[in-house]
C-alpha cells in the first residue's frame, strides 16, 4: 500500500505541473550546445513521469506556447535570446511559469560588464577589467592590465570568441574576434589559478567542482566534445576556500536578482584568495555539464535534478 500511495502522490505533483515545454536550439551562437542540453532535460522530465514536451522558438513562434497549452516551460536556451531576458520576458507576458532567473537578473547576468559592477558595488570579488572601443589606445590598456590578459565579448558564452592576449601584437586580431560578435567588448585581467565553478540551486551552493584542462585550452571545444578536461567534485580545496566560496557565490547570484539555479565561474590562485568570473543563468545540461556533476556529488540523479528546477518555475 505506501509504494501504491507513493506513485499515486508522485502522479498528482506531475499532474501540478501540467503541460511542459522544453525550450531548446533558438537562434544563439549555443544552439548546438542547446540543443544538447534540451534533450537531455527532455528524456530526463520524461523519465520522471513529466508531460514534457520539445519546443524551439527558432522553429515556432513563442506565442505559440500558450496556444499550444502549455503550462510551464523549461529554459534550455543559452545564450542570446534565451539566457539574455528575451525569451523570459516573452514567457512572462505569456503568463506561463518558467525555469530559473526573471527578465532583470538574466539581461544582467548575461552582460559581464554590468555584471562585474553590481558585483563590485556588492563587494563580489572580480578581476580587473576596461572596457574596449574601435579607436581606443591598446597600448593604455596593457599598461593598466597586463600581460597576458583576456579579451571577449560582454554578452556571449561558452567562451565563444574568448582570447587569451600574449603580447601587443595580438591586441587587435582578439579584439576584432570578439567585436565581431558583440559590441562590447571586455578585457580583463588575466588570473592565473585554478578554475572551478559553484552551482546554486534555490538558496543552497552544491558542492564545488575544479576544473583541470590536461595540456589543453578549456574553449569551446574542450568544453563539450572531448575528454581532454578532467572534472574533480568535491572540488579539493581547502575547507576554509571552499567554504567562502560557496558564500560568495550565493552573495553573487543574489546580487544580480537571480533566482532559481545558476552556475558561477571562478578562479582560486596559488594563495587561496578567488576570484568570480561571470553567472550562468541558464548553464550547460549536457553530459559534460558541471551542475548535474555537482548535484549528483549529493545524491541528486538528473532527472530529480530536473524536476527539482523545474518545480522551481515561476514569474517575475
Amino acid at each position: 500500500m505506501p509504494e501504491t500511495t507513493g506513485i499515486a502522490q508522485e502522479q498528482a505533483k506531475n499532474m501540478q505541473l501540467g503541460k511542459v515545454a522544453v525550450l531548446m536550439g533558438g537562434h544563439s551562437a549555443e544552439r548546438e550546445i542547446s540543443l544538447i542540453s534540451g534533450k537531455a532535460v527532455l528524456e530526463a522530465l520524461r523519465s520522471a513521469g513529466v508531460d514534457a514536451h520539445a519546443f524551439d522558438p527558432a522553429e515556432t513562434p513563442v506565442w505559440r506556447l500558450k496556444e499550444e497549452g502549455f503550462q510551464r516551460a523549461f529554459i534550455a536556451l543559452h545564450g542570446r535570446f534565451g539566457e539574455d531576458g528575451t525569451v523570459q520576458g516573452a514567457l512572462q507576458v505569456l503568463g506561463i511559469p518558467y525555469t530559473g532567473s526573471g527578465v532583470m537578473a538574466s539581461a544582467l547576468a548575461m552582460d559581464k560588464w554590468r555584471t562585474k559592477m553590481v558585483w563590485q558595488a556588492a563587494g563580489v570579488p572580480t578581476p580587473k577589467f576596461r572596457m574596449l572601443t574601435p579607436g581606443m589606445d591598446f597600448a593604455a590598456v596593457i599598461d593598466e592590465l597586463g600581460l597576458p590578459l583576456i579579451v571577449k565579448p560582454a554578452r556571449e558564452g561558452s567562451s565563444i570568441g574568448v582570447s587569451k592576449v600574449e603580447n601587443a601584437a595580438q591586441f587587435r586580431t582578439a579584439f576584432d574576434a570578439a567585436y565581431k560578435l558583440d559590441p562590447l567588448v571586455i578585457a580583463e585581467e588575466f588570473v592565473a589559478g585554478r578554475e572551478g565553478t559553484a552551482a546554486v540551486l534555490g538558496d543552497q551552493a552544491l558542492p564545488l567542482v575544479y576544473i583541470e584542462p590536461l595540456a589543453v585550452a578549456y574553449d569551446y571545444q574542450n568544453k563539450y566534445f572531448t575528454d581532454k578536461v578532467r572534472y574533480h567534485c568535491p572540488a579539493g580545496f581547502a575547507p576554509e576556500v571552499t567554504e567562502a566560496i560557496q558564500a560568495d557565490a550565493v552573495k553573487a547570484f543574489r546580487a544580480l536578482g537571480c533566482r532559481g539555479w545558476g552556475r558561477a565561474d571562478f578562479i582560486v590562485r596559488e594563495d587561496g584568495s578567488y576570484t568570480f568570473l561571470e553567472m550562468n543563468t541558464a548553464p550547460g545540461m549536457t553530459s559534460h555539464s558541471l551542475v548535474p556533476m555537482a548535484a549528483n556529488s549529493i545524491g541528486i540523479d538528473f532527472p530529480a535534478l530536473c524536476r527539482r528546477i523545474l518545480e522551481m518555475a515561476s514569474l517575475d
